[in-house]
């Protein structure tokens, strides 16, 4: 089998002229993501068909399809607008597999991009990062099949399942651990044609790296997760599930920056703050 070049497509912003009303999306093909190749992108019409969300804003000059952009002339989003973004509870190894798949919502309104940061409300608690590899459905889907699951998932990308523990504890549903404003950081951009079977997955916290660990430590694997959650609901183009986090974390506190890598993907960083 030939093996698939992955390629990565990002929604930015550019810095001129500025405006908060800007979405465009790039795409890049480069092999080497740091190098001077893999800096420069090209404008493409959104990967999101149907979705008004994820509409790419109209074009102008130097910002058309087709237009060449260096990464120094926008600013990246978290990868697309999603009307759902969900999670897999008690996903990690045998022990997560040997209970049945359990997924939890986290509002959309919690979802940033990479550099934005992390707001802890006063008296939240402990609340911890966790990086996962995350699916970005590129369509509309429902009652996918092991054997047409990958049709519906237009790339990875890295999300931040950010979790206050004790909110944890109290709320059985987690809408208040999970769900807080900016407790979903996503990017910096999604990789398509990406196996997904056996990639190390760990965080960075102030320098200090984690122990790290692999999807394939996941209970449950991509496609089955899709299976299930397109059993009982629609996913829409531009939506997120975040699979699980296996790996090593650390309690966060203002000031902090935390990092979230997956191979194959990058690395997604924010800092902390206290909540105004």
């Amino acid at each position: 089998m030939t093996a698939i070049q992955p390629r990565r497509i990002a929604r930015v912003r550019p810095h001129s002229p500025a405006s908060a009303l800007e979405q465009f999306f790039v795409a890049n093909d480069a092999h080497d993501f740091g190098g001077d190749t893999g800096k420069l992108w090209t404008v493409i019409d959104s990967p999101f068909p149907g979705s008004l969300a994820n509409a790419g804003a109209a074009p102008r000059a130097g910002w058309e399809p087709g237009s060449a952009v260096h990464e120094d002339s926008f600013t990246f989003l978290a990868p697309s607008v999603p009307a759902n973004v969900l999670g897999m509870a008690h996903n990690t190894g045998q022990s997560g597999r040997d209970l049945p798949p359990q997924a939890f919502h986290k509002a959309a309104t919690s979802v940033v991009g990479p550099g934005d940061a992390i707001e802890l409300a006063p008296g939240v608690g402990h609340v911890d990062p966790e990086a996962e590899l995350t699916v970005v459905v590129g369509r509309k889907a429902r009652g996918l099949t092991l054997e047409n699951a990958r049709e519906a998932v237009l790339g990875f990308t890295i999300g931040n399942d950010v979790t206050a523990r004790e909110l944890q504890k109290t709320d059985e549903l987690w809408i208040s651990a999970k769900s807080q404003d900016t407790f979903t950081p996503a990017g910096p951009w999604i990789v398509t044609g990406l196996d997904t079977v056996a990639l190390s997955i760990g965080i960075v916290h102030n320098g200090s790296e984690l122990r790290a660990a692999s999807s394939a430590d996941l209970g449950w694997g991509v496609d089955e997760i899709l299976v299930y959650l397109t059993s009982f609901m629609t996913l829409h183009p531009g939506d997120l599930v975040l699979t699980g986090f296996p790996a090593e974390s650390a309690r966060l506190h203002p000031g902090d920056t935390v990092t979230c890598r997956v191979e194959g993907i990058g690395e997604l960083t924010n800092p902390v703050r206290g909540a105004a």
